[in-house]
């Protein structure tokens, strides 16, 4: 069964590392296959990175979008996990699955997350003005 996703207009999503945009409208697409992606709202660029709970999401991201540069990202990830196992020793249980999906490369749902993490809590999106819908092409489970 293929996964169904919408696009809003002038939105872009990554897919396997190429970038693919709507046009003014809305528009539905298709994934017949597995396939890493992210649309748009859930990119964080490295300019908002303002707490370290966004730097691990961060490197989550560009392991998942960029898998040919994984060894050095996975090293950049143990470095910046545990600073936010020092930082946030709240969250144990959230870093643990954290690490986990990462090692199972399991990367959309490690960033599920990281992204419950983020300042104000809830489920906010990279940049807090936007929500972040769950992605099923690559992590359908619930």
């Amino acid at each position: 069964m293929p996964l169904k996703f919408v696009l809003r207009p002038n939105e872009k999503v990554i897919i396997n590392g190429a970038v693919i945009g709507a046009g003014d409208r809305p528009g539905s697409f298709f994934l017949y296959n597995t396939a890493n992606f992210l649309r748009g709202r859930e990119v964080l660029k490295e300019e908002q990175i303002d707490c370290i709970e966004k730097k691990l999401y961060f490197v989550i991201q560009l392991i998942y979008i960029f898998p040919e540069d994984a060894v050095l990202n996975l090293q950049r990830f143990a470095s910046i996990l545990a600073e936010t196992r020092e930082a946030r020793p709240d969250c144990r249980d959230d870093l643990d699955e954290i690490e986990r999906l990462v090692e199972a490369r399991n990367h959309y749902r490690a960033l599920k997350i990281c992204r419950k993490m983020f300042k104000g809590g809830s489920e906010a999106s990279p940049s807090a003005a936007e929500d972040a819908a769950g992605n099923p092409a690559v992590d359908p489970a619930p």
